[in-house]
Protein backbone atom coordinates (compact mmCIF):
# COMPACT_ATOMS: atom_id res chain seq x y z
CA UNK A 1 0.00 0.00 0.00
CA UNK A 2 2.58 2.45 0.90
CA UNK A 3 5.75 1.13 -1.07
CA UNK A 4 8.20 3.39 -2.07
CA UNK A 5 7.03 6.19 0.54
CA UNK A 6 9.43 7.58 3.14
CA UNK A 7 7.99 7.94 6.31
CA UNK A 8 9.86 10.20 9.20
CA UNK A 9 8.92 9.36 12.71
CA UNK A 10 9.83 11.91 15.41
CA UNK A 11 9.72 10.63 18.74
CA UNK A 12 9.79 12.93 21.75
CA UNK A 13 9.83 12.32 25.38
CA UNK A 14 6.07 10.73 26.89
CA UNK A 15 4.42 7.77 28.64
CA UNK A 16 2.26 7.41 24.89
CA UNK A 17 6.23 6.59 23.21
CA UNK A 18 5.48 2.89 23.26
CA UNK A 19 2.26 3.12 21.30
CA UNK A 20 4.40 4.21 18.56
CA UNK A 21 6.01 1.30 18.40
CA UNK A 22 2.70 -0.38 16.72
CA UNK A 23 2.41 2.63 14.62
CA UNK A 24 6.11 1.99 13.36
CA UNK A 25 5.50 -1.75 12.82
CA UNK A 26 1.94 -0.93 10.88
CA UNK A 27 3.68 1.40 8.63
CA UNK A 28 6.11 -1.51 7.76
CA UNK A 29 3.65 -4.17 7.51
CA UNK A 30 2.06 -1.50 4.32
CA UNK A 31 5.30 -1.42 3.03
CA UNK A 32 6.60 2.17 4.29
CA UNK A 33 10.25 2.78 4.29
CA UNK A 34 10.32 4.15 8.05
CA UNK A 35 12.93 6.11 9.60
CA UNK A 36 13.24 7.18 13.38
CA UNK A 37 14.57 10.15 15.15
CA UNK A 38 14.51 10.01 18.84
CA UNK A 39 15.13 12.53 21.36
CA UNK A 40 16.96 12.00 24.28
CA UNK A 41 14.47 12.42 26.25
CA UNK A 42 12.27 9.71 24.59
CA UNK A 43 14.95 6.95 24.59
CA UNK A 44 14.38 7.04 28.49
CA UNK A 45 10.95 5.53 27.72
CA UNK A 46 11.96 2.74 24.60
CA UNK A 47 14.88 1.98 23.97
CA UNK A 48 16.09 2.44 20.02
CA UNK A 49 17.06 -0.94 19.23
CA UNK A 50 12.87 -1.51 19.73
CA UNK A 51 12.60 0.94 16.73
CA UNK A 52 15.76 -0.36 14.81
CA UNK A 53 13.83 -4.14 14.62
CA UNK A 54 10.56 -2.85 14.05
CA UNK A 55 11.73 -0.43 11.23
CA UNK A 56 14.65 -2.02 9.90
CA UNK A 57 16.47 1.03 9.29
CA UNK A 58 18.92 2.29 12.26
CA UNK A 59 17.25 5.05 14.97
CA UNK A 60 18.81 8.37 14.93
CA UNK A 61 19.29 9.94 18.24
CA UNK A 62 22.44 12.17 18.21
CA UNK A 63 23.43 14.50 16.06
CA UNK A 64 26.94 14.36 15.81
CA UNK A 65 27.13 10.55 15.60
CA UNK A 66 30.41 9.87 13.69
CA UNK A 67 29.97 5.56 13.45
CA UNK A 68 28.01 5.78 10.14
CA UNK A 69 29.00 7.00 6.43
CA UNK A 70 28.96 10.73 6.34
CA UNK A 71 26.53 12.39 5.35
CA UNK A 72 24.58 16.00 5.92
CA UNK A 73 21.51 13.53 7.79
CA UNK A 74 19.20 15.84 8.75
CA UNK A 75 18.78 17.35 5.05
CA UNK A 76 19.04 13.93 3.32
CA UNK A 77 16.21 12.75 6.12
CA UNK A 78 14.39 16.00 5.17
CA UNK A 79 14.10 15.69 1.52
CA UNK A 80 13.45 11.98 1.82
CA UNK A 81 10.03 12.80 3.26
CA UNK A 82 7.18 11.80 1.78
CA UNK A 83 6.03 13.04 5.36
CA UNK A 84 7.48 13.98 8.90
CA UNK A 85 5.43 12.23 11.82
CA UNK A 86 5.87 13.97 15.21
CA UNK A 87 4.83 11.28 18.10
CA UNK A 88 3.86 11.96 20.91
CA UNK A 89 4.67 15.92 19.81
CA UNK A 90 4.92 17.02 24.05
CA UNK A 91 4.81 20.81 24.25
CA UNK A 92 8.31 21.30 24.26
CA UNK A 93 8.62 20.01 20.60
CA UNK A 94 6.15 21.82 19.83
CA UNK A 95 7.06 24.77 21.70
CA UNK A 96 10.50 24.87 19.37
CA UNK A 97 9.26 24.01 16.10
CA UNK A 98 6.37 27.16 16.82
CA UNK A 99 9.45 29.59 17.77
CA UNK A 100 12.12 28.06 14.85
CA UNK A 101 14.70 26.49 17.25
CA UNK A 102 16.75 23.98 16.22
CA UNK A 103 19.07 22.49 18.49
CA UNK A 104 19.14 18.52 18.05
CA UNK A 105 18.89 16.17 15.40
CA UNK A 106 14.81 16.10 15.36
CA UNK A 107 14.24 20.43 15.62
CA UNK A 108 16.84 20.57 12.43
CA UNK A 109 15.15 17.85 10.20
CA UNK A 110 11.87 19.41 10.55
CA UNK A 111 12.91 23.24 10.07
CA UNK A 112 14.42 21.64 6.96
CA UNK A 113 11.74 19.75 5.46
CA UNK A 114 9.10 20.53 2.95
CA UNK A 115 7.29 17.40 3.33
CA UNK A 116 3.56 17.53 4.85
CA UNK A 117 4.34 17.27 8.90
CA UNK A 118 1.84 15.69 10.79
CA UNK A 119 1.68 16.02 15.00
CA UNK A 120 0.06 14.07 17.56
CA UNK A 121 -0.21 15.89 20.90
CA UNK A 122 0.21 13.94 23.93
CA UNK A 123 0.19 16.03 27.46
CA UNK A 124 -1.02 16.46 30.66
CA UNK A 125 -4.67 17.84 30.18
CA UNK A 126 -3.45 21.38 31.90
CA UNK A 127 -0.33 21.68 29.60
CA UNK A 128 -2.52 20.96 26.90
CA UNK A 129 -5.11 23.45 27.06
CA UNK A 130 -2.83 26.40 28.55
CA UNK A 131 -3.14 29.38 26.21
CA UNK A 132 0.86 29.39 25.58
CA UNK A 133 1.11 26.25 24.26
CA UNK A 134 -2.55 26.69 22.54
CA UNK A 135 -1.04 29.52 20.70
CA UNK A 136 1.81 27.67 19.61
CA UNK A 137 0.16 24.73 18.83
CA UNK A 138 -2.27 27.24 16.69
CA UNK A 139 0.97 28.57 15.00
CA UNK A 140 1.93 25.34 13.39
CA UNK A 141 -1.49 24.94 11.86
CA UNK A 142 -1.33 28.25 10.30
CA UNK A 143 1.70 27.43 8.80
CA UNK A 144 0.30 24.19 7.13
CA UNK A 145 0.92 21.54 9.78
CA UNK A 146 -1.55 18.65 9.75
CA UNK A 147 -2.77 18.20 13.93
CA UNK A 148 -4.17 14.88 15.15
CA UNK A 149 -6.43 16.29 17.63
CA UNK A 150 -5.81 13.92 21.33
CA UNK A 151 -8.17 12.29 23.10
CA UNK A 152 -9.92 12.20 26.12
CA UNK A 153 -9.80 10.15 28.81
CA UNK A 154 -7.76 8.68 31.51
CA UNK A 155 -3.80 10.27 31.28
CA UNK A 156 -0.67 8.75 32.85
CA UNK A 157 -0.62 11.29 35.63
CA UNK A 158 -4.34 10.04 36.92
CA UNK A 159 -6.08 12.93 35.78
CA UNK A 160 -8.78 12.88 33.23
CA UNK A 161 -9.40 15.10 30.26
CA UNK A 162 -8.05 16.53 26.88
CA UNK A 163 -4.30 15.21 26.22
CA UNK A 164 -4.41 11.32 25.84
CA UNK A 165 -2.19 10.27 22.48
CA UNK A 166 -5.69 9.67 19.70
CA UNK A 167 -6.04 6.31 18.40
CA UNK A 168 -3.05 4.41 16.62
CA UNK A 169 -5.67 4.00 13.92
CA UNK A 170 -6.14 7.19 13.62
CA UNK A 171 -2.62 8.49 13.48
CA UNK A 172 -2.00 5.73 10.72
CA UNK A 173 -5.35 6.88 8.92
CA UNK A 174 -4.21 10.27 8.82
CA UNK A 175 -0.33 9.34 7.62
CA UNK A 176 -2.17 7.23 4.88
CA UNK A 177 -4.50 10.23 3.66
CA UNK A 178 -1.31 12.61 3.37
CA UNK A 179 0.88 10.25 1.57
CA UNK A 180 -1.75 8.46 -0.66
CA UNK A 181 -3.40 11.90 -2.78
CA UNK A 182 -5.63 9.70 -4.60
CA UNK A 183 -8.57 8.70 -2.75
CA UNK A 184 -11.36 8.94 -4.93
CA UNK A 185 -13.10 6.07 -3.42
CA UNK A 186 -13.05 7.38 0.76
CA UNK A 187 -15.85 6.01 2.71
CA UNK A 188 -17.27 3.78 0.15
CA UNK A 189 -17.67 0.38 0.87
CA UNK A 190 -16.85 -1.98 -2.32
CA UNK A 191 -17.21 -5.54 -1.95
CA UNK A 192 -14.52 -8.10 -3.91
CA UNK A 193 -14.49 -11.71 -5.19
CA UNK A 194 -11.32 -12.64 -6.16
CA UNK A 195 -10.07 -16.50 -7.23
CA UNK A 196 -11.62 -19.91 -7.97
CA UNK A 197 -13.78 -21.90 -6.82
CA UNK A 198 -13.37 -25.74 -5.58
CA UNK A 199 -16.00 -28.45 -6.36
CA UNK A 200 -15.54 -31.85 -5.07
CA UNK A 201 -15.94 -34.65 -6.90
CA UNK A 202 -14.69 -37.22 -4.30
CA UNK A 203 -12.61 -37.29 -1.27
CA UNK A 204 -9.60 -36.45 -2.94
CA UNK A 205 -10.53 -34.87 -6.42
CA UNK A 206 -12.13 -31.40 -7.30
CA UNK A 207 -13.07 -29.75 -10.46
CA UNK A 208 -11.89 -25.89 -10.66
CA UNK A 209 -10.23 -23.76 -13.35
CA UNK A 210 -7.18 -21.52 -13.58
CA UNK A 211 -7.57 -18.57 -11.65
CA UNK A 212 -4.99 -17.22 -9.10
CA UNK A 213 -6.56 -14.54 -7.40
CA UNK A 214 -4.14 -11.84 -8.73
CA UNK A 215 -6.47 -9.79 -10.99
CA UNK A 216 -9.43 -9.54 -7.83
CA UNK A 217 -6.65 -9.31 -5.01
CA UNK A 218 -4.81 -6.16 -7.37
CA UNK A 219 -7.91 -4.52 -7.41
CA UNK A 220 -8.81 -5.17 -3.48
CA UNK A 221 -5.61 -3.44 -3.04
CA UNK A 222 -6.19 -0.56 -5.41
CA UNK A 223 -9.81 0.41 -3.89
CA UNK A 224 -8.16 0.52 -0.47
CA UNK A 225 -5.68 2.64 -1.08
CA UNK A 226 -8.03 4.55 -2.75
CA UNK A 227 -9.74 4.83 1.00
CA UNK A 228 -12.67 2.61 0.32
CA UNK A 229 -13.85 -0.14 3.30
CA UNK A 230 -13.25 -3.39 1.36
CA UNK A 231 -14.50 -6.65 1.75
CA UNK A 232 -12.93 -9.60 0.12
CA UNK A 233 -14.17 -12.96 -0.74
CA UNK A 234 -11.80 -15.01 -1.58
CA UNK A 235 -11.56 -18.41 -3.09
CA UNK A 236 -8.44 -20.46 -4.64
CA UNK A 237 -5.69 -18.08 -4.76
CA UNK A 238 -2.06 -18.37 -5.38
CA UNK A 239 -1.09 -14.73 -4.09
CA UNK A 240 -1.19 -13.86 -0.54
CA UNK A 241 -4.64 -12.04 1.01
CA UNK A 242 -4.36 -7.96 1.00
CA UNK A 243 -3.99 -6.82 5.10
CA UNK A 244 -6.59 -4.28 6.49
CA UNK A 245 -9.71 -5.34 4.80
CA UNK A 246 -12.04 -8.09 5.93
CA UNK A 247 -11.59 -11.18 3.97
CA UNK A 248 -14.09 -13.77 3.69
CA UNK A 249 -12.88 -17.29 2.64
CA UNK A 250 -14.78 -19.87 0.68
CA UNK A 251 -14.26 -22.98 -1.28
CA UNK A 252 -17.59 -23.95 -3.16
CA UNK A 253 -19.55 -21.79 -5.75
CA UNK A 254 -22.47 -22.02 -3.24
CA UNK A 255 -20.77 -20.56 -0.53
CA UNK A 256 -19.60 -17.55 -2.41
CA UNK A 257 -22.58 -17.20 -3.44
CA UNK A 258 -24.22 -16.99 0.03
CA UNK A 259 -21.57 -14.57 1.42
CA UNK A 260 -21.93 -11.94 -1.57
CA UNK A 261 -25.33 -11.97 -1.75
CA UNK A 262 -25.27 -11.54 2.04
CA UNK A 263 -23.55 -8.42 2.09
CA UNK A 264 -24.92 -6.81 -1.13
CA UNK A 265 -27.21 -4.35 0.73
CA UNK A 266 -24.02 -3.06 3.20
CA UNK A 267 -21.86 -1.76 0.01
CA UNK A 268 -21.66 0.45 -2.81
CA UNK A 269 -20.27 -1.19 -5.30
CA UNK A 270 -19.89 -4.79 -5.89
CA UNK A 271 -16.82 -6.28 -8.47
CA UNK A 272 -17.39 -9.52 -9.55
CA UNK A 273 -13.77 -10.53 -10.15
CA UNK A 274 -13.64 -14.43 -9.13
CA UNK A 275 -14.36 -17.36 -11.27
CA UNK A 276 -16.30 -19.61 -9.64
CA UNK A 277 -17.37 -23.09 -11.27
CA UNK A 278 -20.81 -22.71 -13.22
CA UNK A 279 -20.94 -26.42 -12.20
CA UNK A 280 -20.65 -28.87 -9.52
CA UNK A 281 -21.09 -32.79 -9.38
CA UNK A 282 -24.25 -33.91 -8.65
CA UNK A 283 -23.44 -36.72 -6.93
CA UNK A 284 -20.46 -36.32 -4.60
CA UNK A 285 -18.52 -39.71 -3.47
CA UNK A 286 -17.11 -39.43 0.26
CA UNK A 287 -14.39 -41.77 -0.70
CA UNK A 288 -12.43 -42.06 -3.40
CA UNK A 289 -13.54 -43.20 -6.82
CA UNK A 290 -11.96 -46.45 -8.19
CA UNK A 291 -14.04 -47.25 -10.94
CA UNK A 292 -12.00 -48.04 -14.48
CA UNK A 293 -14.34 -45.63 -16.51
CA UNK A 294 -15.81 -42.49 -14.77
CA UNK A 295 -18.80 -40.70 -15.80
CA UNK A 296 -19.35 -37.28 -13.78
CA UNK A 297 -22.99 -35.83 -13.83
CA UNK A 298 -22.81 -32.03 -13.57
CA UNK A 299 -25.19 -29.67 -12.22
CA UNK A 300 -25.63 -25.95 -12.38
CA UNK A 301 -24.27 -23.96 -9.81
CA UNK A 302 -26.49 -20.56 -8.71
CA UNK A 303 -25.42 -17.50 -10.94
CA UNK A 304 -24.03 -15.10 -8.36
CA UNK A 305 -23.73 -12.19 -11.18
CA UNK A 306 -26.97 -12.58 -12.19
CA UNK A 307 -28.54 -12.50 -9.12
CA UNK A 308 -26.62 -9.41 -7.10
CA UNK A 309 -27.73 -7.68 -10.70
CA UNK A 310 -31.34 -8.81 -9.44
CA UNK A 311 -31.41 -7.07 -5.97
CA UNK A 312 -28.55 -4.41 -7.08
CA UNK A 313 -31.25 -1.29 -6.53
CA UNK A 314 -28.67 1.80 -7.49
CA UNK A 315 -25.72 0.01 -6.23
CA UNK A 316 -22.92 -0.35 -8.93
CA UNK A 317 -22.19 -4.10 -10.17
CA UNK A 318 -18.80 -4.85 -12.23
CA UNK A 319 -18.55 -8.48 -13.86
CA UNK A 320 -15.67 -9.77 -15.78
CA UNK A 321 -16.18 -11.67 -18.49
CA UNK A 322 -13.39 -13.87 -19.93
CA UNK A 323 -13.85 -15.36 -23.37
CA UNK A 324 -11.91 -17.30 -26.49
CA UNK A 325 -14.11 -15.96 -29.28
CA UNK A 326 -16.16 -13.15 -29.86
CA UNK A 327 -14.80 -11.51 -26.92
CA UNK A 328 -16.72 -7.85 -26.57
CA UNK A 329 -19.70 -9.36 -28.19
CA UNK A 330 -19.97 -12.03 -25.49
CA UNK A 331 -18.96 -9.64 -22.91
CA UNK A 332 -21.55 -6.72 -23.91
CA UNK A 333 -24.11 -9.65 -23.95
CA UNK A 334 -22.88 -10.73 -20.81
CA UNK A 335 -23.28 -6.87 -19.21
CA UNK A 336 -26.87 -7.15 -19.75
CA UNK A 337 -27.86 -10.06 -18.81
CA UNK A 338 -26.60 -9.94 -15.35
CA UNK A 339 -27.47 -5.98 -15.28
CA UNK A 340 -24.59 -4.93 -14.69
CA UNK A 341 -22.76 -1.19 -14.66
CA UNK A 342 -19.42 -2.30 -16.22
CA UNK A 343 -17.43 -5.13 -17.90
CA UNK A 344 -14.12 -6.07 -18.14
CA UNK A 345 -13.29 -7.96 -21.26
CA UNK A 346 -10.78 -10.23 -21.90
CA UNK A 347 -9.55 -13.00 -24.41
CA UNK A 348 -7.79 -15.51 -22.04
CA UNK A 349 -6.27 -17.00 -25.54
CA UNK A 350 -4.61 -13.87 -26.22
CA UNK A 351 -0.26 -13.81 -25.26
CA UNK A 352 -0.22 -12.07 -21.64
CA UNK A 353 -3.84 -12.19 -20.66
CA UNK A 354 -5.76 -14.22 -18.77
CA UNK A 355 -5.23 -16.95 -16.00
CA UNK A 356 -2.03 -16.90 -13.71
CA UNK A 357 -0.49 -13.91 -15.69
CA UNK A 358 0.97 -10.82 -13.84
CA UNK A 359 -0.23 -9.16 -16.92
CA UNK A 360 -3.80 -8.34 -18.66
CA UNK A 361 -4.81 -7.00 -21.83
CA UNK A 362 -8.32 -5.93 -21.34
CA UNK A 363 -11.75 -4.00 -22.92
CA UNK A 364 -14.12 -2.13 -20.63
CA UNK A 365 -17.51 -1.94 -21.73
CA UNK A 366 -20.31 0.32 -20.18
CA UNK A 367 -24.27 0.07 -20.48
CA UNK A 368 -23.60 2.08 -23.92
CA UNK A 369 -21.51 -0.54 -25.29
CA UNK A 370 -18.47 2.57 -25.14
CA UNK A 371 -15.51 0.21 -25.30
CA UNK A 372 -12.03 1.33 -23.66
CA UNK A 373 -9.58 -1.35 -25.16
CA UNK A 374 -6.43 -0.98 -22.65
CA UNK A 375 -2.98 -2.06 -23.66
CA UNK A 376 -1.31 -4.92 -22.00
CA UNK A 377 -0.17 -3.87 -18.28
CA UNK A 378 0.30 -4.95 -14.99
CA UNK A 379 -2.86 -6.42 -13.30
CA UNK A 380 -1.90 -3.32 -10.41
CA UNK A 381 -2.20 -0.76 -13.47
CA UNK A 382 -5.25 -2.70 -14.96
CA UNK A 383 -6.88 -2.65 -11.40
CA UNK A 384 -6.34 0.84 -11.05
CA UNK A 385 -8.22 1.98 -14.80
CA UNK A 386 -10.63 -0.01 -13.97
CA UNK A 387 -11.55 1.98 -10.92
CA UNK A 388 -10.93 4.73 -12.76
CA UNK A 389 -14.16 3.74 -14.32
CA UNK A 390 -15.79 2.75 -11.20
CA UNK A 391 -15.04 6.56 -9.66
CA UNK A 392 -16.81 8.08 -12.96
CA UNK A 393 -19.78 5.69 -12.40
CA UNK A 394 -20.41 7.48 -9.09
CA UNK A 395 -20.24 11.00 -9.72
Amino acid sequence: MLKGKNIIIGITGGIAVYKVCDIVSKLVKLHANVDVIMTKNATEFVSPLTFESLSHNPVVTDMFNRTKEWEIEHISFAKKAHTFVIVPATANIIGKLAQGIADDMLTTTLLATKSPVIIAPAMNTDMYTNHVFQSNLATLHNNGAIIVQPATGRLACGDNGVGKLADVDVILSTIIDTVMPQRDLLGRRVLITAGATIEKIDAVRYISNFSTGKMGIALAKNARDRGAIVTLVLGSHSVPAPDYMDVVNVTTTQQMYDEVLARVKDNDIIIKSAAPCDYKVEHYADTKHKEEHLTLSLVKNPDIARQVGKIKDNRILVVFSAETENTCENAYAKLQSKNADLVVANCVLTEGAGFGTDTNIVTLIDRYNTQTALPIMSKEQVASRILDAVVKLTQ
